[in-house]
């Protein structure tokens, strides 16, 4: 099975008086980084948070949102005078800059963050272990949304590879020729510029089995084709974050087929090289968003 590193998530659900809205984001990235907005009540939790959501989703870029409404019968609430008097300076000079009326600063001031708060800071015991089930629909909910995207990437990524498969065939048909081809090539232009009779036969066979070994891609392509075998073998393998291991194998078999055509010395082959590049490329493409 394979996973992408996008994804959303949503769940909400009432606590005692209160309702929480989970909302998460998440992309593609290299490690993972957690962008965390919470309410105040939830800062004393928010280690515990940060822990559950990186544990469960293990890597990319997650984005996650939660929200707080409060209903009931009227919550007790704090004041933040100190806050309120560091807000106030610098919105009276404003509005006296803009010509506007100082009368409703006090209105203005009350609505800034922090400036009023509930009372209660905390969550009771059973309320946050209510609360972690909400957390952790909205983790599944966005699981859901990555094995959808990974079923799709894993289809692409098989495409791509059977492609640089289907060339490496062809180059297996063209190879035969291409060593007969090289032979005759040489023998020719020593005939034409030695003469058919002026050159040692044995020294020739000697020379071309020594060149046809230098030039020779047979070792490039059963590694391609074991590298190709193996990465499809990880694509299956059960563990969620393979997307580096992916990686390291296509890096693998580009180094196969970079090799591949800077021996082939031949046109058609090189088509094929050109072809298998371009799978190659979108195959790295596509990992990128690969858990």
């Amino acid at each position: 099975m394979l996973l992408s590193m996008t994804g959303f998530g949503r769940a909400e659900q009432s606590v005692a008086d209160k309702t929480f809205l989970v909302e998460m984001r998440s992309l593609n990235g290299k490690q993972f980084d957690l962008r965390l907005l919470i309410p105040a009540l939830l800062k004393p939790y928010e280690f515990d948070i940060r822990n559950i959501i990186s544990e469960r989703l293990e890597r990319g870029s997650v984005e996650c949102v939660i929200t707080l409404k409060q209903s009931g019968a009227s919550k007790p609430v704090t004041i933040n005078t100190e806050l309120a008097k560091t807000y106030y300076q610098p919105v009276y000079d404003l509005a006296t800059e803009l010509n506007l009326n100082t009368g409703d600063i006090l209105s203005t001031l009350l609505k800034l963050p922090e400036v009023i708060t509930p009372s209660s800071e905390t969550l009771k015991d059973n309320e946050w272990e209510e609360f972690k089930k909400v957390l952790s629909a909205a983790v599944s909910d966005l699981t859901d949304h990555r094995k959808d995207e990974g079923e799709m990437l894993e289809k692409d990524l098989i495409l791509r590879i059977n492609n640089i498969e289907s060339q490496q065939d062809a180059i297996s048909e063209i190879e035969p020729q291409r060593r007969i081809k090289i032979k005759d090539g040489l023998k020719k232009i020593l005939e034409d510029n030695v003469g058919a009779d002026s050159y040692d036969a044995n020294r020739l066979e000697q020379e071309l089995i020594y060149y046809i070994e230098k030039i020779d891609i047979s070792e490039e392509q059963i590694r391609l084709k074991n590298h190709c075998d193996y990465f499809k073998t990880v694509l299956k393998e059960s563990d969620n974050a393979k997307g580096k291991k992916l990686s390291f194998i296509l890096q693998e078999i580009g180094r196969e087929i970079n090799t591949t055509g800077s021996k082939a010395y031949n046109s058609d082959i090189q088509k094929c090289v050109v072809l298998m590049k371009d799978e190659l490329e979108k195959a790295k493409e596509q990992v990128l968003n690969v858990l």
